[in-house]
């Protein structure tokens, strides 16, 4: 069975110790068996400590990160590639084997074209450092492909998925979100088919990021799809509440939620469960 994982934004709007501690504690009582912890850019982490609260909560702890604009790959190969390499030895530090996220461009930066030849070379560069760096720590990486609106770099998991066949390493899998999906796939099956066993991490969002199962993602494509490639790592819930309000701003919620963000997370791990039930995952 998969696991049933959420991620910070339930909680707290970013990550510090005080937050980080609350996070981890709300995410065992809602009955999550993981909580996915968003790195901030700055690293400002104390891996050793947060392992601890994550052991003593009876949860797992897994971290992704989403790169700031100045290491924006295609601007900033040799900062991006630092950073990355410094977020690994903090998944190092917890004793992780897993670091997802936007890892190939920065949110919201633009050149206003497409990708370029010569763009992609750098990507490919940054990534075979990368993923050779995580190698000698038994760490995957998979890089989340988001939606147009906010990036040009990968939209797409063809696109992830391309460039893991062209450097040809074993550890960087694909990390799949269904908001951005509903946006940039033609389906929410033929993707996850292709990917199989290299898709390493799945952030579960509903269309409009409320309560899953009341917006347009096909969920029932999507975890049949899941059932096909038997597919047993996270789940991660990814939906946000404008009860937070430092999230309103940066997730552009600017109609009031229907759910505070403790029934939000309830009833969407609820739905999970579910949906694992019906396609017998």
């Amino acid at each position: 069975m998969p696991i049933f994982g959420t991620t910070i934004l339930s909680f707290i709007s970013g990550w510090s110790a005080e937050g980080g501690r609350f996070a981890i504690e709300k995410t065992a009582e809602y009955g999550f068996d993981m909580l996915e912890i968003i790195l901030p850019a700055s690293l400002d982490f104390d891996a050793k400590t947060t392992k601890k609260q994550l052991d003593n909560n009876g949860i797992l702890g897994r971290c992704t990160l989403n790169l700031p604009a100045n290491c924006h790959i295609p601007l900033y190969p040799e900062r991006a590639a630092s950073l990355i390499k410094t977020a690994l030895d903090k998944v190092a530090e917890m004793d992780g084997d897993f670091l997802g996220g936007v890892l190939h461009s920065a949110i919201g930066t633009f050149t206003g074209n497409p990708c370029t030849k010569e763009e992609k070379v750098i990507i490919k560069q940054v990534f075979t450092e990368v993923a050779h760096y995580a190698n000698k720590r038994n760490i995957t990486i998979a890089p989340e492909p988001i939606n147009r609106y906010e990036s040009y770099v990968f939209t797409a998991a063809d696109e992830v998925l391309d460039i893991i066949e062209a450097i040809g390493t074993n550890n960087i899998g694909l990390h799949l979100d269904t908001f951005h999906m509903n946006i940039e796939e033609r389906n929410f099956y033929d993707p996850i088919i292709r990917a199989g066993n290299r898709l390493k991490h799945v952030h579960i969002t509903e269309s409009d990021r409320g309560m899953t199962g009341e917006g347009n993602v096909h969920w029932d494509d999507f975890f049949k799809a899941l059932a096909k490639i038997d597919y047993q790592g996270p789940l991660v819930l990814e939906n946000f509440s404008s009860q937070i309000a430092a999230l309103v701003g940066p997730t552009s919620l600017w109609r009031p939620s229907k759910y505070n963000s403790e029934d939000l997370a309830k009833g969407s791990l609820s739905f999970m469960r579910k949906m694992v039930d019906k396609w017998h995952l």
